[in-house]
């Protein structure tokens, strides 16, 4: 079969897919171009076969004002899908969202469902991109492009360990991605179900059941990093969302951010962080907030609940917090003994059973009867694409094992950008040991052996020339306004790959390089509680991010007027409805017809 060409060629059908489809659109109408999907539907982490009941966002739509989303697109408004003010919205509305935005702007008709990107190869010669597409039950297929967006995300790549004894288990045993597979038959048939890990999606999948009478065994790894941070809708004693509270500027001072020098005061960061005063205050802030959230929780008032305290500094994590968006008290369930938490490892498996170990008692094993086993064990980061020629990851900046240095912190420059990050924010060097006991889950090389993570400039593009603006990255990284990223790195992107931003053509080499380095590596000090190590993993962050970006295109990056409401009111969608047209008004180009 002769190869297709197409112009551009976006990679995932989930937020940041459809944005980036939906604003190279908008401002080249004329492209030829193509969004590939794997599933047989649109929406990410949102799409039908991983919506199982009672999902929900974490984000509350309408808090400050019942017109107004922080889980919506800026220039697509969640209102008219009828979601009731200071709620969570529902998975299915969600995705319906999502499906509307990519119809309304013309994308849907763009997305081949089914089609799984196997291998993308660079022919460097013509600068352009042979991929290889594999469709259900049908002969692969090859396109050629001359842009590619990759927006596959981190979360799309289960990762399920193996268990000594499986083969004979008998029972369902699967990543929580599939859990609407199972969901039906175990609500209706199960008395018992065991979930494995102590991630938001672990949180779901024990409410799930627990609510409906089924007994939960709740395992969480001894040797392992604990639960996550699970906050109420409103924290600290002034009650305030937690979601607003990451986007206002003065509570963003209280983050160390390499980024910051595009979000201005300077002044102010340097003394929270650059001072022993101000690295108190940081501390006593983060202390407060920790402490609120272990209050409000309670979980000190029962044994059981206790055992559920996160092992992590709040200072150190960021996406891996997440928020408490359940109907009813999670921690009932605990407390009445519907759901049992072990603290223990998964030693083997046997038929209908799971054998549990406890390195206090490493002579005795627990067992627990069980009609299924729900694993919450995270994700493959590495993208799931083959990229050719051979050993072009460490170029393209994606993850990859570098044999010859067996950890990154070896090299020169990695050396280079810890000195430079410790010595601007010294309170990096005092790292928490969040489990002396700590083993990895698994020695596959595919997932926790990678020795080199993201390395992106501007967390988007290669840290080198050599692709010339032919390649992007919308979405390898994690925070918690995943809306506004969207759009933002959409346009950025599209301003790169047409050749159009400033910055990559002002740049050498090695400051490109650098800077990619620089970022890459402060993620491993600023959130080692959190994914930092792996990918970009920020919260406080993603003001100064969003205004490192729109000052890379030349955009105004304080979005609103007067300096009280710059530094005390949070930011949102809301605020940036036009940056789109005003890059294309500064491109002296004429808007697409796309409005919302």
């Amino acid at each position: 079969m002769a190869t297709e060409k197409v112009d551009v060629v976006v990679v995932g059908a989930g937020w940041y897919g459809l944005c980036a489809a939906k604003t190279y659109l908008q401002v080249h109408p004329e492209t030829n171009l193509v969004v590939l999907e794997e599933a047989a539907t649109a929406g990410g982490v949102w799409a039908k076969h991983r919506l199982y009941p009672g999902l929900k966002s974490n984000n509350q739509y309408g808090l400050y004002d019942p017109n107004l989303g922080t889980y919506e697109y800026p220039d697509f408004p969640m209102k008219p899908f009828g979601v009731e003010p200071a709620t969570h919205i529902p998975g299915e509305v969600v995705h319906e969202y999502l499906v509307a935005y990519a119809t309304k702007f013309n994308v849907f008709d763009k997305i081949r469902f089914n089609s799984r990107l196997g291998s993308a190869e660079y022919k460097e010669d013509d600068n352009q991109w042979l991929l290889t597409i594999g469709s259900e039950g049908g002969a692969p297929k090859t396109l050629l492009t001359d842009k590619l967006i990759m927006a596959t995300g981190i979360t799309s790549e289960p990762f399920l360990p193996t268990f000594k004894g499986s083969e004979t288990f008998g029972a369902p045993l699967f990543h929580a991605k599939d859990l609407l597979q199972h969901s039906e038959e175990l609500l209706k048939n199960a008395k018992n179900v065991t979930v494995f890990g102590g991630s938001k999606s672990a949180w779901d999948a024990v409410y799930l059941f627990a609510s409906k009478g089924i007994k939960v065994n709740w395992v969480v790894r001894s040797k392992g990093t604990g639960f996550c941070w699970m906050a109420p809708p409103k924290v600290t004693p002034a009650k305030k969302w937690i979601e607003k509270l990451v986007t206002t500027r003065f509570l963003c001072w209280f983050s160390p951010c390499i980024w910051d020098e595009a979000d201005g005061y300077a002044g102010v960061r340097n003394f929270m962080h650059g001072t022993a005063i101000g690295r108190g205050i940081v501390d006593t802030f983060f202390g407060i907030l920790g402490g609120d959230v272990a209050t409000l929780n309670g979980y000190d008032k029962h044994p059981e609940t206790k055992k559920m305290k996160p092992l992590t500094n709040p200072f150190f994590i960021a996406s891996t917090l997440s928020i408490l968006n359940y109907p009813t008290d999670i921690f009932e369930y605990v407390r009445n003994g519907t759901v049992t938490i072990h603290i223990k490892d998964i030693d083997h498996l046997s038929p209908g059973q799971i054998h549990l170990s406890d390195p206090e008692k490493p002579d005795e094993l627990d067992t627990l009867e069980t009609d299924a086993l729900i694993c919450s064990t995270g994700w493959k980061y590495k993208p799931h694409v083959k990229f050719l020629p051979e050993g072009i990851e460490k170029d393209l900046g994606v993850p990859y094992i570098n044999k010859e240095i067996k950890d990154y912190a070896d090299e020169e420059l990695t050396q280079k950008a810890d000195a430079e990050i410790l010595k601007k924010y010294p309170r990096l060097a005092n790292q928490p040991t969040i489990n002396p006991k700590y083993e990895s889950l698994t020695s596959d090389s595919e997932h926790d052996d990678l020795n080199r993570p993201f390395r992106l400039w501007r967390l988007i593009a290669p840290p080198t020339k050599q692709f010339r603006n032919s390649i992007t990255f919308c979405g390898a990284l994690m925070n918690l306004d995943t809306s506004i990223t969207a759009h933002i790195q959409a346009l950025w992107s599209v301003a790169y790959l047409t050749n159009k931003l400033k910055p990559a053509e002002e740049k050498s080499e090695d400051d490109i390089k650098w800077e990619a380095t620089l970022w890459s590596r402060f993620g491993r000090w600023r959130t080692s509680g959190g994914f930092g190590r792996r990918y970009p993993d920020f919260v406080f962050d993603s003001v100064a991010y969003f205004s490192h970006l729109l000052k890379d295109l030349d955009i105004e990056p304080f979005r609103k007027t007067g300096v009280f409401s710059q530094v005390f009111y949070p930011y949102g969608p809301e605020d940036y409805v036009t940056v789109v047209d005003e890059w294309l008004e500064k491109s002296e180009k004429k808007p697409a017809a796309v409005t919302a």
